[in-house]
Parts: C-alpha cells; structure tokens; sequence
C-alpha cells in the first residue's frame, strides 16, 4: 500500500500541484514572519546596550529626578561618574532656513569620557553648554560643517543656535527613528525640552567596585521611591522592552498569517475530496482485491504527509525569501524594524510541522469518506461517486448559526459590547459555511441569469457545471468569503472612522489653519508671536487643565460655537472675559444656571450659558462625563498660566487673504523647528494618514489569504476538468468550440468567485456596520459610511482573478484530442 500510494502520488502530482501551492503559501508567510521577527529580536541585545556600554548602575524614579539627586548620587562612595540622562524631542532648522522633517530625538549627552557610549564619526562630543552633535545621516544631508551655529528649537521656546562640534553614528538603534539626532550636555537639554529634571542618572563605579555593591549604595542613599539597577538589571530592562514590542508585532502579523492557513486548509480539503471522488473506482479495485478500510485511510494520510512535507519545505524556503525582502525594505525605508534575518532549527521544524499539520488535518475528513467506498462500485462505469447533498441536520444546524449570528450583529449596538461583534462575525461565517451547499448555488443560478443572456447555452452549461456538486461549489466559494470578508470589514470601517474624524474637525475647528506641535506641546511664545502678527485675526491655543472633578477649556469668543451643539439656556454671545459656559451636566450637579455668579479655582464668573457640547463631553478619563466649563483664553491664562496645548486654531484678519495669512504663519514658524502648520484639509489628511496607513497594511496582509482562496478556485476548476474530459469531449464533437468552452469554464470560476466575493463583501460590510453602531453607542461620532468606490474594486478584482484563473483549467481541457478524451475512463 505503501509503494502503491507512492506510486499514486508520482503520477498525479499534477493534480496535487495547486493545493500545494496554498500550503507553500501559508508555511511561507508563517515562516518569513517567524524569521524577519527572530533577526529583530537578536538584533534588540545588540542594540540594547548601544548607550549604556560604560554604565555600571542607572537610577530611576517615576518623577523627573532633579538635579540634586544627582550630586546625592554623584556623592557615594564607590562612584567614579554621575550625570543624568533624559530623552526628549527636538527640532532642527536646516541649512536652507527650514526645519528638518522627521521625528527628532533630542538627548542629554554625558561630559564626563567615563559615561561616554557614543560611536564618533566626526568631531567630538559636546563637552559645555552652547555645543551639541547630530547623527551622521543629518549632518551630510544638511551639508553642516564642523564649527558652523546649528538652530535647535524645543518646547521651551525658539529656535536657538548651538556649535556644531561632532557627528555621531545612531543608525539602527533605539534612538534612530528616522528624523535628526540632537545631543546636548543636561543643562542645554533641560533647557530646551523645558523639562524639570532628568529620566534617569547614569553612573559609572570606581576600579574595584562592583556594580552589584555599588547599586546597593546607591539605594541606601536616595530612598525607597527610587530604583537601582545592575548594568545587567539595565540591559535586561532594556532588551525585554523591544522584545515586548517585537512579540506584539508578531503576534499581529502571525494572526494574519492565520488566516491564511485556515483559507489553505479549506482548499486542500476540497482537493482531496475531488481527488478522492476521481478515485472512486481504482479505491474500490483495492477494497474488491483485500484492502481494508484501515489500509485506505493510512494510505490517503501518507499522501497528505508527503504532500504537507514537501509544501512545508518550499514554503520554508520562500519565507525565507520573504524575510529578507522585507528586511531588505524596511532598511530602505529607515526605520528601526530591521536585523540580520535569523533561520532557526525551531523556525524550520515549527513551519514543517505546521504545514504537514495542516495537509494532514484538512485531509482527515476526505480520507474518512474515502474508506466508505464499497467493493461493488469496482464493477460500475462510474469513475466518480456521485454528488450528495448536504445532509439536513447540517442545513438546519447551519441556518441556526446564521441567524444567531446575524441577531448577534444586530443586538451589538443596543448591548455596546464589542465582544458581540466579534462573536456575531464568527457566527455568521461558520453559518455560511454549514448553509454553503444551499446557499451558494442558489446564488450561482440567480447570478447566471444575466449571463445567460449574453453568452446563452454556454452560459446554462456553466451553471449547471457549478452547481453539480454542491458542497464542493460551497467549500470553494467559502475560502473565499474568509479573506474579502475581513478586507471588506477593514475597509468599509476605515472608511466610516475617517469620515467620523473629518465630521468631528468640521464641528469643532473652524478656522482656515492649524498649527500642531510636533510630538511636543506648542512651544512657549508661538503662540504670542502669531497673535503679534497684524494679518491674523483669530489665534486660539487649545487647552485644558483638571482640577478635583471639572475640567477647565480655553476657548475664544469667536470660535466657541464650533464647540456648542446647542445652548439649553443663557446667550452664547455673551460668553468672554469674565464669564464662561457651563456644560450640561456640571449645571445640573451644582445646580447652576445661567446669569448665576460662581467661584471657580478662586475666581468668580458670570454663567454666561449652559450648553450641549459637540463631541465626547469629557475625554481624558479623569473626571465625570460633562463635567466641563468653557473660559475665555485670557482667563484661562490667568488661572492656569504654565499649561500648554499641543494645537492651535489661527484665522487671517478680516481683509487679509488666505495666502498673505499663511506667509504670515510661516514666517513666525521659521523659529520653531518642532511646529507644524497645515490648512483644514491637510490637517484632515494628517488625522486619517494613520487610518489609511494601517488599511494598506491590513490588506495587504489579507491580500494573501484572497490569493490563495483564488488559487483554490483554479484548483478546483482543474480538477473538475480532469473530472470532465469525456464529457468535454462529447460537447465539443457536437460542435462546441474552442472559444466557448474556454468561455463556459471562465463564466464557472467567475461565478464561483462572484459568489464567494459577494458572501465576503456582504459579512465584512455587516461586522463592520455594527461595530461602526458600537462605536456610536459610545463615543456618539461614528456613522457607518459605504465606499462603494472600494467594495467594487473588490468584487471586480476578484472576477479578473477567476478570469485569469480559468485559462489553465482550459488548456488542459482543449488540450486532448475529441477522439482520445472520448476514450477516457
């Protein structure tokens, strides 16, 4: 039986091909995913120690540590060096007077040559105030030169200019994130970061002192609240930090890997069925001639093994491929997701048995059906058993999974629990698959009445060749519905947050420019310096400070009412200096209404009214919904004068145009580096760029797990095929051509995927519009919005994939003569 299998396989491996191709696809995808995440996490223990190569202790507290912690530190006995360190973010001017775009990391740099970690390309470090160094890559993309004023801005203030007095190499480590490296000595960093102390204090020990003795110093020293780490402790710290964060990206992208498997899966279950239901009668042969239903079974499970096996391996291979490609490209886009890729014996034996684990798991159910064969069918002409229906306790289990699904879907909303989504996306798809062989040809015939109409006969004989066997048109179109129903989801709920973001920007910003720090809160003077300027009107600094349980807005008169839904009593007109809007519900806790004197932090106001906001009531977690009064920005600055906003709202002055407005803007902005401006699209644009970025990288992911189930639509064609090459035979000696056959088979697969891309589109659109309805329930912005644009590109890249499907299945059926496919058994 062994042999025989063997054999078997050899001469029909053909057959096998396109199956295998599914599960080289899904192994690849595991695997290459498996080793792009391993070069990274051996890349983390070398870069986790990149600053810290002469740091024996660092000490740590969950407040910024001033500067007399570290002299306390500095003063212990065993220590050489101490000075503290902290990270922070900067900009940078460049050499043609504008800032330099990127992320810039700004960083306290040692003095003392004992705590000094950095790679020196050229120059030196900074050694006193007024001097820093950049990364190499900023320095010749700028064209600096040594010894030339480079302008450093932060939160501080404006742009000042610092001594260019060496270039340091960062690349690849945890502090190259794409945009300039700015070092400084401590007191130029505290200065312009405009913090009040340092993240941590490095230190380095006397000769003879260990880090281990040194570190318990240290703490007996500084108190209880503070943390004192080993050199050891530090890079342990540090190394299980990244790889946190690399295990979280692999398992995202493992998750999507998944979902391939499970396309793969079906569609090698349905090979075997249809390979096995080709064998009928040669199964039949080996029961008439002694083999037992054991040996049948064993025998289809070796098949599987071999076929899992040397899938498994190509897809090794190609994962390999795969990873080095991508390492390849996120060097060249550089960003820090990037390592020497890493092929490991785990790595490799994990994906083999993954994959052979799949083959054999999917083909246990075909082999099981296959021992069912009985002897006697050796006897008949029959060289296929013939379709059978899906069984009744089936079709009803599957309607009752269908509509718990759907009624989960539906009741989502009502409940606010996103658990339901989930639940009810799951439901439905298991429903569509149990109710698949009633369901899908129901839609095939509906969905070949047009064509019927177009290409006639051809078309009617496509139908009826789909529909022939309806569990196999059911598990062909279901691989599909998996991958277009999660991007159908992906893409209709980006589609509808992007739209809530652009509503939510419309009713509350309404102005003609933005002005948004730069992962920074706005520096201290842009602010002023813009209000200075006599062709803006309106420049409004978006604000807010807690205290106990209110939450205190700064706004201004002229903007306010983008911030009002409605006004239940008072005049908005009236709100200014002096007097402030009370939101709904703080009114009705302290009983205030409008024209009413209240004290608040000291201060008494005018109730000027009471009010409905527009959007979440209270969005920081802090204090209870609605629970929020709205000043005037001069009082607000008298209350709370050191707080800051990251964002600011700046209208032209009446007669001014748009363009002198913006010149206007962007002539104060040459001073602040860490400061962006931008118009209300672009500011849009900037809030949805995250949406689309992480759309493309959803479908992407999932566009392989759509590529593999159209795979399996080519592979059952091909199959079917092979199935009826004497019935092909006769239509064409009756006179069908070799243009309408191809044409028969190309109308078969699109109406297979048509079918399986409808499904897709139609559960991927539910899923998403009652989490759309969830996210309504709880923050009151979202609506769910149908890119019918997009939803149409799916379903129509889909039919041209079925097209280009169909063109081997079609040469392999035009590929006999009449006369010796006539001939076939």
């Amino acid at each position: 039986m062994i042999r025989l299998t063997l054999r078997s396989l050899r001469a029909e491996a053909a057959r096998m091909l396109l199956s295998t191709l599914a599960v080289v696809l899904g192994v690849a995808f595991i695997a290459g995913t498996l080793i792009f995440v391993d070069g990274m996490r051996a890349g983390a223990y070398d870069r986790a120690g990149t600053f810290d190569r002469h740091t024996d202790v660092g000490v740590y507290r969950d407040e910024v540590i001033d500067a007399s912690l570290v002299e306390r530190v500095r003063a212990v006995d065993g220590v050489r060096a101490a000075e503290g360190e902290l990270i922070g973010t900067g900009g940078l001017v460049g050499s043609d007077g504008r800032p330099v775009l990127g992320h810039g990391v700004l960083a306290a740099i040692p003095t003392d040559p004992a705590l000094q970690s950095y790679d020196v390309v050229a120059g030196r470090l900074p050694a006193r105030t007024g001097e820093l160094v950049l990364d190499q890559r900023t320095v010749t993309a700028q064209g600096f030169d040594l010894g030339a004023p480079v302008r450093v801005g932060g939160a501080s203030g404006a742009a000042r200019p610092y001594t260019l007095v060496g270039a340091v190499d960062v690349a690849g480590t945890a502090r190259d994130v794409g945009g300039p490296y700015i070092g400084l000595v401590g007191a130029d960093a505290l200065a312009a970061t405009d913090r009040g102390g340092y993240d941590r204090i490095m230190v380095a020990a006397e000769a003879g002192t260990t880090d281990r003795l040194l570190a318990e110093r240290i703490a007996e020293a500084v108190g209880a609240d503070t943390t004192v780490r080993t050199r050891q402790e530090i890079l342990d710290a540090a190394v299980a930090e990244e790889v946190r964060d690399l295990s979280q990206f692999n398992m995202v992208l493992l998750t999507f890997a998944g979902v391939a498997v499970v396309v793969a899966a079906f569609v090698i279950a349905n090979t075997f069925t249809i390979v096995l239901a080709q064998r009928t009668r040669r199964t039949a042969l080996l029961r008439l001639v002694g083999a037992t239903r054991e040996q049948v079974f064993r025998a289809t499970l070796l098949e599987s093994v071999a076929v899992g096996l040397a899938a498994s391996t190509l897809g090794v291979g190609l994962g390999a491929g795969l990873a080095a490609g991508l390492n390849l490209l996120m060097a060249r886009l550089d960003t820090p997701l990037h390592g020497e890729p890493t092929l490991t014996v785990g790595t490799v034996l994990g994906c083999l048995a993954a994959g052979t684990a799949l083959t054999v798991g999917a083909a246990l159910v075909p082999a099981w059906q296959g021992t069912r064969v009985a002897p006697v069918a050796a006897l008949t002409d029959a060289a296929v058993q013939v379709a059978r229906p899906a069984g009744r306790v089936r079709l009803a289990l599957g309607a009752i999974v269908l509509a718990c699904g759907v009624a989960a879907l539906v009741g989502a909303a009502s409940a606010g629990q996103v658990v339901l989504v989930a639940l009810g996306g799951v439901l439905s798809f298991l429903g569509l698959v149990l109710f698949g062989p009633v369901l899908v040809p129901a839609l095939v015939r509906l969905f070949g009445v047009p064509t019927r109409r177009i290409f006639g006969r051809t078309s009617s004989l496509a139908v009826a060749n789909a529909v022939r066997n309806p569990r196999r048109l059911a598990a062909t179109a279901t691989a599909l519905v998996i991958g277009i129903g999660l991007v159908s989801s992906f893409v209709v709920g980006a589609q509808s947050t992007k739209a809530a973001i652009e509503r939510s920007v419309d009713a509350e910003v309404g102005v003609d420019f933005v002005v948004t720090g730069i992962g920074v809160e706005l520096p201290a003077g842009v602010v002023d310096a813009l209000a200075d300027r006599p062709e803006l009107g309106t420049v409004h600094e978006w604000r807010t400070h807690v205290v106990a349980d209110v939450e205190f807005r700064a706004a201004a008169p002229a903007l306010v009412g983008h911030r009002v839904d409605r006004v239940l009593t008072g005049q908005l007109d009236r709100f200014g200096p002096g007097r402030l809007l009370v939101h709904r519900e703080l009114a009705g806790r302290r009983g205030w209404s409008a024209g009413e004197t209240v004290t608040l932090h000291g201060r008494s106001f005018e109730v000027a009214a009471v009010v409905v906001g527009t959007g979440p009531e209270a969005d920081n977690g802090r204090v209870p919904e609605g629970h929020v009064v709205e000043l005037d920005d001069a009082d607000f600055t008298r209350l709370f004068p050191d707080e800051r906003g990251h964002l600011a709202e700046v209208d032209p002055a009446a007669g001014v145009s748009a363009t002198a407005a913006r010149a206007a803007i962007e002539a104060v902005l040459v001073d602040y580096p860490t400061v962006n401006l931008m118009d209300q699209a672009a500011y849009k644009r900037m809030l949805t760029g995250t949406v689309d970025m992480l759309l493309a990288f959803v479908v992407a992911l999932l566009g392989l797990a759509v590529v593999i189930a159209l795979v399996g639509v080519a592979n059952t064609l091909s199959l079917s095929v092979v199935e009826r090459t004497r019935e092909n035979a006769v239509l064409r000696a009756v006179g069908l051509t070799r243009g309408r056959m191809r044409g028969m088979l190309a109308v078969e697969a699109v109406l297979t995927a048509l079918v399986g891309a409808v499904l897709g589109v139609a559960l991927g659109t539910g899923v998403a519009a009652s989490a759309m309805a969830v996210l309504s329930r709880i923050a009151g912005e979202f609506t769910l919005v149908l890119p019918w644009g997009q939803l149409g590109g799916i379903l129509g890249i889909a039919v041209l994939a079925a097209l280009v499907a169909s063109v081997l299945p079609a040469r392999r059926a035009l590929a006999l003569p009449v006369v010796e496919a006539l001939a076939d058994r």
